[in-house]
């Protein structure tokens, strides 16, 4: 049996990329809709992202050597460190010596161990994305084994916004992304938009606008068992 790709993270660090895998994944969908297509370039001294004409602010999040299976985070790398352009992204690190998450801290990461030492990157630059509560980041090939991981720090680009309709899709469907806590995922994602949580054993309730109460029960392995829309208070 494969080693879960994810096991060599902790516990604290899975946490955190749960606490934001759904709305996440709903504002990487939005940031991808905003960007035009077409070919990058990036001017890293002046903090700028070109895609299809577009110009961003950016903030250099990391790298991954493909070659190596490793990560290095952009305030790490000795050519960038204490310049504008890891500014926003140094924050994770500070937040990681915080809370004490070594896969935030930690300047370089060795991915090698992992069943896929690719997806281990990608999962690294969400929960970055989630704890800065960036409006996304951006992947681009920079080399034949290097893959560069940028956050958009500019005020031009959207924030996906709260949709009630969507609700039990959007919570359902990014169960899968991380895959260590769906209570935490549920309890991110109201926390998020700032809906009035309650929080019980087995089921989370929330304030949704219009007098509506969402419902969402668990079983009794931590699963998303039951999503329900009530009219008026909790339920």
């Amino acid at each position: 049996m494969k080693t879960p790709v994810n096991s060599r993270f902790g516990d604290p660090f899975l946490f955190e990329a749960e606490r934001h895998a759904a709305w996440g994944a709903a504002q990487l969908r939005t940031l991808m809709a905003f960007l035009p297509e077409g070919d990058w370039s990036a001017d890293l001294d002046a903090c700028l992202y070109r895609q299809g004409g577009l110009e961003l602010r950016v903030s250099v999040l990391g790298t991954y050597d493909a070659a190596a299976g490793s990560w290095m985070w952009g305030w790490a790398n000795p050519g960038l460190s204490g310049t504008p352009v890891v500014a926003l992204a140094a924050r994770a690190g500070e937040y990681g010596r915080a809370y004490g998450i070594p896969e935030f801290a930690h300047e370089v990461h060795d991915l090698s161990g992992f069943a896929d030492p690719g997806r281990a990157a990608e999962t690294l630059a969400f929960a970055a994305m989630g704890v800065l509560g960036a409006p996304g980041y951006i992947g681009v090939q920079a080399g034949p084994d290097t893959r560069l991981y940028l956050l958009p720090d500019d005020p031009r680009v959207p924030y996906a916004a709260f949709d009630p309709v969507s609700l039990p899709n959007s919570l359902t469907s990014a169960t899968g992304l991380i895959g260590h806590s769906p209570y935490a995922l549920v309890a991110g994602y109201f926390e998020r938009f700032g809906l009035p949580q309650r929080q019980e054993p087995g089921r989370i309730s929330a304030a949704l606008p219009g007098d509506v109460t969402a419902v969402v029960e668990f079983d009794e392995l931590g699963r998303i068992a039951n999503i329900r829309m009530t009219l008026g208070g909790h339920a």
